[in-house]
């Protein structure tokens, strides 16, 4: 069950429970640089991408911003850091929301004026903390008081996020989302819990500077997919030393892996075994590839849990309540079942056409 929380629209995308989870990304280009962004934006898009951030700290990014929001194809968030004067601009500009950080924007009557525009121009604010940027007196005094660290830092970040929250609503911002994230990911968790059990805000999932591909993606997924199982979570973002396209791939995945995609497919496969007479390894593979091209291509797979077996023993067997299944046989035939029920036997080859026909239907 998802968590329930409050809706809008960021542009024209749902945000809350009523709406899907969604994708977000950041632009790597330079504001500044229009065509560049913009460029960036549309192969983003392709991939995937719902919600598209840029950085927003000078007049010249701020200037840029118009432009990019008039010809960008999905809702666009400045991400501001240190000016408030580019976060009004901003605003005006036609931004969807903007991002502002507790940890930094703390200027009460900065903080108002932003909030009244906001509030005006029915912009979407997004409250985002991260451990690095708060301010640690407070940590001491939690410590002091016998808390954990884990648990004292969660709460840090979620003081600080829920106490912007309330001024901005005080100011007669309705629409906010919030977000608190550390690069460590029994922070994360343990803080995106807390704020869930004490707000209906929308919570923005992400671990935050996590890393190169190669661990980032794994370690994100670990902390994102364990809240979206949970039920908590409605937009994502995979924070990867890495060009923004790689990040959209991997919230897909992550997504598609916790059942929360549009078109959701899970692929089980077995691990190889003596028993294993096939190339069970190529043939997942295969098999991973045709359901990727047939999502690109926008096609509907209608088998929502599909098994890729080495042997008999677990494929009808352990993967009974699969949609559709293919395993290994003896003498390198494969098996075709359907809801637990055997099709057929078929040398490897044909086995597969009649399979990856199946798929299509």
């Amino acid at each position: 069950m998802r968590r329930q929380t409050r809706n809008f629209l960021l542009g024209k995308v749902g945000i809350g429970s009523d709406y899907p989870v969604t994708v977000q990304s950041m632009c790597n280009t330079r504001t500044a640089d229009i065509e560049q962004s913009l460029a960036q934006i549309d192969r983003l898009v392709r991939a995937g991408c719902d919600i598209i951030r840029l950085s927003a700290d000078s007049p010249a990014d701020a200037a840029a911003l118009k432009s990019i929001c008039a010809a960008s194809p999905i809702p666009v968030i400045a991400d501001i850091q240190f000016s408030g004067a580019s976060a009004i601009g901003a605003i005006e500009s036609g931004c969807a929301g903007i991002r502002v950080n507790p940890g930094i924007i703390q200027d009460q009557q900065l903080l108002e004026r932003i909030a009244r525009a906001a509030a005006a121009n029915g912009t979407v604010i997004r409250v985002g903390a991260n451990a690095g940027s708060l301010k640690l007196h407070r940590l001491e005094t939690l410590l002091s008081s016998g808390m954990e660290k884990n648990d004292a830092l969660a709460e840090l970040l979620c003081e600080a996020v829920l106490d912007q929250c309330a001024r901005l609503e005080k100011y007669g911002v309705k629409k906010i989302k919030a977000a608190v994230k550390s690069s460590d990911i029994a922070v994360t968790l343990k803080a995106c819990r807390k704020f869930a059990s004490r707000s209906d805000l929308p919570l923005h999932l992400g671990l935050t500077e996590a890393g190169t591909p190669e661990k980032g993606i794994l370690r994100s997924a670990a902390a994102i997919g364990s809240l979206l199982v949970d039920g908590i979570g409605d937009t994502i973002r995979v924070s990867l030393t890495a060009e923004p396209e790689k990040e959209v791939a991997a919230a897909k995945k992550i997504l598609d892996a916790c059942g929360l995609s549009g078109n959701a497919v899970e692929v089980i496969s077995c691990p190889t075994c003596g028993r294993t007479e096939i190339d069970l390894i190529g043939l997942a593979q295969k098999v991973e590839d045709l359901i990727g091209k047939l999502q690109a291509a926008g096609k509907l797979i209608r088998w929502h849990k599909i098994a890729v077996m080495g042997c008999p023993v677990n494929g009808p067997g352990e993967a009974r309540n699969a949609d559709i299944g293919i395993a290994g046989s003896r003498n390198g035939q494969v098996v075709i079942f359907r809801k637990g029920e055997v099709i057929g036997a078929y040398p490897e080859s044909e086995g597969f056409e009649l399979f990856a026909g199946m798929l299509q239907k």
